[in-house]
């Protein structure tokens, strides 16, 4: 018990830092891009489709490579290691090259960001999600605190980015070097079994999911549903900014409301286990899309500051259950062996794939209708796909059996 708490407290710290070093780089990347760099919403939309591509291609090697070492914290190490040159990256590397030239610039910052960010965050979850299931803690209470770091680092970013943007990086910095001091202090124990189930992966067990319809299900899911509140979010602060008399208190007051938006999330993910554990993890994802369809259609509908906030804060409603219901449905499902190829390309892959083929669309489609009649067309397309998978989804693990017994034939 003594080292269960320990744990739990030492992994909710680690996700408390790594949010608040990723929300005091990312939080206002997209306004950063667009006041600082002075790019327009097309080669906006063309960052975060470099950065959703290279992200890509680190999400199944990072599952793939994460089942394989089991409980040991290798890649968590080494991404933490990673973020401790967020600040130099940004400021020395990243924003010069852009300036210099787009391409070239997204190329570079995909490649950093996919893989200490955008592809790391995944790694992490399934990490930690594992230790939960191994020492008995709720995974969202400890994925709560990621939601408090978020809040607290997007609580200043506003006022410091209005001061100099930098000092936002080199906080992300300082944070990071945290980050490494309480991963090296974690200490995790491998018994035989587990060394032997981590060790049973192989690449054919991971080809074998892709027989599997009811992963492509679950893919179908999440590109139509799961990536569209990520390219909803990606240049919503220039939009909402745009909203007020001066683009710095539109910066400043964004700050405000992400931040109390994370905190209302953090008390979500508190709150998630006992919805998804109620409803089932099939009934959870649905509700979790429909609630955001009824927040992108709402955006496109409503007008003015006070308006849009009130849509923005349905994110903090809809994610916790969607996170949460994710990891149950893989895990009621599928073979838990997988649990990291499982997220990571089942969910994480899947989104960028999504985000990947949607960013540069949503980007031109803002420069040329705007971005509330492009509101409209997203939310309609999210309730689409919601409404299919209410008859693709599963109501069971009746599938877990073969699709165990498929994989093993590949041992």
């Amino acid at each position: 018990m003594k080292s269960s708490n320990s744990l739990y407290w030492k992994l909710s710290a680690y996700f408390f830092f790594f949010f608040f070093t990723w929300s005091s780089s990312y939080s206002l990347f997209a306004i950063w891009l667009g006041q600082e760099i002075n790019l327009n919403g097309s080669a906006t939309g063309i960052i975060f489709s470099v950065n959703a591509i290279f992200t890509l291609c680190m999400q199944p090697l990072y599952g793939f490579i994460s089942d394989k070492l089991g409980l040991k914290k290798n890649i968590l190490f080494m991404i933490s290691l990673l973020l401790v040159f967020t600040g130099p990256f940004y400021i020395f590397v990243y924003g010069p090259l852009l300036q210099y030239n787009v391409f070239l610039g997204a190329i570079v910052g995909g490649i950093y960001l996919g893989t200490a960010f955008l592809a790391g965050i995944g790694a992490i979850e399934t990490f930690i999600e594992k230790v939960s299931r191994k020492y008995h803690f709720e995974y969202g209470r400890t994925r709560m605190w990621g939601s408090l770091g978020w809040a607290a680092a997007t609580f200043f970013a506003g006022q410091l980015f209005n001061i100099d943007p930098n000092i936002n990086f080199w906080v992300a910095s300082v944070s990071a070097v945290i980050l490494v001091a309480i991963i090296v202090s974690v200490k995790i124990e491998m018994t035989d079994y587990e060394k032997e189930r981590a060790d049973s992966v192989g690449l054919k067990d991971v080809g074998g999911l892709f027989l599997l319809k009811d992963f492509w299900f679950l893919m179908l899911y999440v590109i139509g549903v799961t990536c569209v509140y990520g390219v909803y979010d990606q240049q919503f602060p220039l939009y909402y900014a745009s909203l007020f008399p001066t683009p710095a208190l539109g910066n400043q007051i964004f700050g405000y409301l992400n931040s109390f938006q994370v905190f209302i999330e953090a008390g979500m993910m508190f709150l998630a286990p006992f919805i998804v554990n109620k409803l089932g993890p099939k009934k959870s994802l649905i509700l979790a899309g429909l609630l955001m369809a009824f927040r992108i259609i709402g955006s496109g509908l409503v007008s003015g500051p006070v308006g849009i906030s009130s849509m923005k804060l349905i994110h903090a409603l809809e994610l916790p259950i969607m996170l949460i219901a994710v990891f149950k449905y893989l895990a009621t499902n599928f073979d838990n062996r997988l649990s990291s190829v499982l997220y990571l390309v089942g969910f994480q892959f899947a989104s960028q794939v999504g985000t990947s083929i949607f960013s540069p669309l949503a980007g031109g489609l803002y420069d040329s209708i705007g971005f509330r009649h492009t509101y409209l067309i997203m939310g309609a397309m999210v309730l689409c796909f919601t409404i299919i998978s209410i008859f693709t989804l599963l109501d069971s693990k009746k599938d877990v059996e073969f699709a165990q017994s498929l994989q093993r034939k590949h041992i």
